[in-house]
């Protein structure tokens, strides 16, 4: 039975997989890596496949899934391997007393995963509880140990594994509180269905709650059942830009350290593309998600091209709307638009 990509991404497409390899154990991941570029041979490595888009040729060459399942707690401080599910990091943390990354939850992939973007979501970012890590150096051959700034965080959702293979991360420390409350809540949304003011706090496994019904609501939790979840989440990054654009002075802002992140959002909406958009365009196997405007998702039998076409319709229309062209977020592979 042939393997595919559609079998191992949350999006659901993408063609056959040449040789895929599990690695359930951190030290099987460092021998299947090694190996494998001892050989020569291409090598994809991926975790949940929530963030990722294969074309529709595959990938010819290795897969190494990480799958590993290593976790410990020690005090305040939690170390997982790469391949733990993430949500289920954050739901072990809460029941356990710790607080910090609560809002965090729900969120779909792996814990490596969470460096890559520095994943964020209701005012918390990885790098606010990220202690150190272990990374193995695909032209070294060597597994090391690294602190945060050594991750090249700061610009909106970058480091320095987002756009270089050579780093593969194979474990998280994080370091978090043992509190009954939980971080200051600063979204006025989760603020509101906790009852409380901007800036208070709840209990923590209250706020994980509230987080979780509002993802589910937006069909941000993945639902087998669900078509609209079936996506990467957000498929275009939120533009950072040195000078915003006289046609785009009224998005949505915020100050990042390389200029003004804009809302992609805002963008699509104020673009003409409404929630749900999409099904009465091209074959309708490709739409956004009808709760928000930067899921694209398979309506189900999409290939990758169909995605590629719709991404770069949104993109265009984008551009010629504000002069602010939108680029992906997730990773894509053997693929473009």
């Amino acid at each position: 039975m042939t393997i595919t990509f559609a079998d191992l991404t949350t999006m659901r497409i993408g063609g056959p997989v040449g040789a895929l390899h599990v690695a359930t154990t951190t030290p099987d991941a460092v021998d299947l890596l090694r190996s494998t570029d001892s050989a020569g041979e291409p090598l994809l490595v991926m975790g949940g496949g929530s963030n990722l888009v294969v074309g529709d040729v595959g990938w010819p060459g290795t897969v190494v899934k990480m799958a590993s399942t290593e976790f410990e707690i020690v005090d305040d401080r939690l170390t997982v391997a790469a391949g733990v599910e993430w949500d289920q990091v954050v739901r072990t943390a809460v029941a356990e007393g710790l607080a910090g990354i609560e809002t965090l939850s729900g969120i779909p992939g792996s814990a490596g995963g969470t460096p890559v973007q520095n994943v964020g979501a209701y005012g918390t970012l990885t790098s606010d509880v990220l202690e150190s890590l272990s990374v193995y150096d695909r032209e070294t051959g060597q597994v090391e140990r690294w602190l945060p700034e050594q991750c090249g965080f700061g610009s909106h959702r970058q480091s320095v594994f987002k756009h270089s293979d050579r780093w593969v991360v194979l474990d998280v420390t994080m370091r978090l509180r043992r509190s009954g409350q939980s971080n200051p809540v600063t979204f006025p949304a989760v603020a509101q269905r906790l009852g409380i003011e901007v800036g208070g706090t709840a209990a923590p496994a209250d706020v994980r709650e509230t987080v979780i019904a509002l993802r589910r609501e937006k069909r941000m939790v993945l639902d087998p059942d669900d078509h609209d979840t079936w996506s990467v989440g957000s498929f275009f990054i939120n533009p950072v830009l040195e000078e915003v654009p006289d046609r785009a002075r009224e998005c949505p802002s915020q100050p990042d350290i390389k200029g003004t992140k804009l809302h992609a959002a805002w963008l699509i909406e104020h673009s003409g593309f409404h929630r749900g958009y999409g099904t009465d365009w091209g074959n309708g196997s490709v739409a956004l998600s009808s709760r928000h405007t930067l899921a694209l998702t398979n309506r189900g039998g999409a290939t990758a091209a169909d995605v590629m076409k719709f991404a770069a319709h949104i993109r265009d229309g984008v551009e010629a709307r504000f002069d602010v062209r939108l680029n992906p977020e997730c990773n894509l592979v053997n693929c473009s638009y």
